[in-house]
């Protein structure tokens, strides 16, 4: 590293905005790491292990879309028109296009959510047939709703709302509520939204909030090494997981449907999950059939996840892929909870100090598809909240199995103060990828490009 990017990483620690630090459940301080590659992270050596046939990227550049925002959560892409829509925590979804940010907001939530510290306006996302139908889901947090326990923090909302024909706006009083969870803490709300190639929308749920799975609002589990906690247990409340549901039909009294192949319907647990073990999964997002959910860790690491149906996560149990809150634990659930399921590994796992690639909270991103930076192409490339003018790339192993080799991705000098601090990523349908953040002139939507000289 040379003086001069030192210098201005430490530049970027210092001004960054940090009105949305806490958004991503950050267990720390920010950690000190060391200025080469650790052991485990090197990049694949010949450039035909790269999955984009190329040598490996080295630094990007950062195009600015849509600027001048306070803390940018999520951005969905209108499959119809040159259109973005960006959510702020603090209660708007903006519409911008070609000729910039509209000054009417796409839809304005502040007199319905409460935002501050993990709280917010924290997910969209399009209807797979938006362009037709016109209809949009949204994650935020709202007051303590009738069924919310009164010792509760808030009540988590998911709902459905109608843009106008022309999609520039929301129609305010089109909101129909899909779902409503009783949140125990203000922290660990997850608050993405995906929908998956078959239709059907993916909600990350994160743990109930406070610390190590336990305490209000935090079931008793199966495991006795560690009190808690919501991850493990699947039957008392809908936290702690990966939840995917049929916003097409109705079951019942509920106003979704539930996927006959969910993995616990017909078995002793709630039906909307799909996957479970999870502490706060901040971002999630499909590459074909793959689906990828970043999880933030308590005080010591982070992981990504390479979600499969029925899997068990393995928090409060593990952190990354080592014991939490104990020298020692089991590989596997007991035989009597659902026929003893493996406790999964993650495929990215980082530390909060001793590496070049740590953090304190990890930002889930996107598998790069696009055609600007070719030698991306078939990375997963994401972030962590403590940027400092990075990104990081991930890339799977030759024979498949361990987790992948993982290296940093600089942002060019010119364009790493717009990123003190990464909130989220997109990516658009040619395959682009966007990061969301904030740095020295507030907050941001950016497109990745190559830098000068890659």
């Amino acid at each position: 590293m040379t003086q001069h990017t030192a210098t201005r990483r430490r530049l970027l620690r210092a001004v960054s905005v940090g009105a949305a630090a806490g958004l991503a459940g950050c267990g720390g301080a920010t950690a000190p790491r060391r200025t080469s590659e650790s052991p485990g992270d090197e990049p694949p050596k010949s450039g035909t292990d790269e999955p984009g046939g190329g040598q490996p990227v080295e630094t990007v550049g950062l195009d600015t879309v849509v600027d001048g925002l306070r803390a940018p959560l999520a951005v969905a892409f209108a499959p119809d028109a040159d259109r973005r829509y960006v959510a702020e925590q603090h209660g708007i979804i903006h519409t911008h296009g070609p000729d910039g940010r509209r000054d009417e907001p796409f839809l304005d939530l502040r007199d319905t959510v409460i935002a501050g510290g993990e709280t917010g306006l924290l997910g969209v996302a399009l209807h797979p047939s938006f362009a037709d139908n016109r209809r949009v889901f949204v994650r935020y947090s709202a007051p303590r709703r009738p069924g919310t326990p009164s010792t509760y923090s808030h009540t988590f909302v998911l709902s459905e709302f109608r843009a106008t024909a022309d999609g520039r706006r929301v129609v305010r009083d089109s909101e129909r509520t899909v779902l409503e969870i009783p949140e125990p803490q203000s922290n660990h709300n997850a608050g993405d939204l995906a929908f998956g190639p078959d239709g059907l929308l993916y909600v990350p749920v994160g743990d109930g909030g406070a610390g190590g799975d336990r305490g209000t609002g935090h079931a008793d589990d199966w495991y006795g090494g560690v009190d808690g906690g919501n991850g493990q247990e699947v039957t008392e409340n809908l936290l702690g997981s990966l939840l995917r549901i049929d916003v097409d039909s109705r079951d019942g009294g509920r106003p979704y449907g539930v996927p006959d192949d969910n993995p616990l319907v017909g078995r002793d647990g709630r039906d909307e999950h799909y996957a479970w073990g999870f502490r706060n999964p901040w971002r999630v997002s499909f590459d074909g059939d793959d689906l990828y959910a970043a999880d933030v860790g308590q005080n010591r690491y982070e992981e990504v996840n390479l979600v499969e149906r029925g899997g068990n996560y393995g928090w409060n149990v593990r952190e990354g892929t080592h014991c939490y809150g104990a020298d020692s634990c089991p590989a596997r659930t007991p035989p009597s909870v659902r026929g003893g399921e493996p406790l999964r590994d993650p495929v990215v796992e980082y530390p909060h100090s001793g590496g070049a690639v740590s953090g304190v909270s990890v930002i889930g991103g996107h598998v790069y598809r696009g055609d600007a930076i070719p030698g991306l192409r078939g990375t997963y490339v994401f972030g962590d909240l403590d940027a400092d003018g990075r990104l990081f790339a991930a890339t799977p192993p030759a024979d498949g199995d361990g987790l992948w080799p993982t290296r940093v991705v600089d942002v060019a000098d010119e364009d790493a103060a717009k990123l003190g601090r990464i909130l989220s990523f997109g990516r658009d349908a040619a395959g682009e990828l966007y990061v969301l953040g904030t740095g020295t002139n507030g907050g941001g939507v950016h497109r990745l490009v190559p830098a000068d000289g890659e």
